[in-house]
């Protein structure tokens, strides 16, 4: 899917804590696409992050504001309300992984649950067309970020091309356009394979 990522540069600092289920399923998944599609972003794998040097030195930098993407009562809608601070560097750490897998990276990282949460509303429905969503409103990782992204711009936090924003998503179609294929083959094999006879012999 490289020759499909169309990389944007941001103010925003984006890091991207991938639960291990996720990386194990695919090396190509959302939240890898997305950390290839953003140069200002890191990745991390695991669960616990409590004790990353890299992480905390993030979270302890006095000139960073520190978000987690996550929906919550008190969260702050992207949708109204803006996070521009031109003293200091916008973070925003997104979860990739299930949502009973993101509760449980919140519960034991209280440094992370503990920030600001971001939300925003939206009327999108997912092309995750091979993976079942838990409910309508539920985006993936990507999806989410383009969503982000697009109200960043918004509040002049970004200023990112109406192209470049389009274009986002593009490795992300291709690696569902490339997987449905992979399904419709394996189908088409299947329905043109007939299982062998084999007459009993008598001794």
């Amino acid at each position: 899917m490289c020759e499909y990522i169309n990389k944007i540069d941001t103010l925003t600092q984006f890091v991207i804590l991938m639960h291990p289920k996720e990386f194990q399923k695919t090396k190509n998944g959302t939240g890898r696409l997305t950390h290839l599609s953003l140069p200002n972003s890191k990745i991390f794998i695991g669960i616990d992050f409590s004790k990353n040097q890299q992480i905390n030195e993030i979270l302890n930098n006095p000139n960073n504001n520190c978000y987690t993407l996550y929906p919550h009562e008190k969260s702050i809608n992207l949708n109204t309300q803006s996070i521009k601070d031109d003293s200091k560097t916008n973070v925003i750490f997104i979860i990739d992984s299930t949502w009973p897998c993101s509760k449980k990276i919140l519960a034991v990282n209280p440094k992370i649950n503990n920030l600001p949460k971001l939300s925003f509303t939206h009327t999108k429905v997912s092309n995750f067309k091979i993976k079942t969503q838990p409910n309508e409103y539920c985006l993936s990782t990507i999806e989410s970020t383009l969503c982000v992204l697009e109200l960043l711009n918004k509040h002049k936090c970004e200023n990112i091309s109406r192209y470049k924003l389009d274009k986002f998503l593009d490795p992300f179609v291709k690696m569902v356009e490339y997987q449905i294929n992979c399904v419709v083959k394996t189908k088409g094999n299947s329905a043109r394979y007939k299982k062998p006879s084999y007459k009993q012999s008598n001794r």
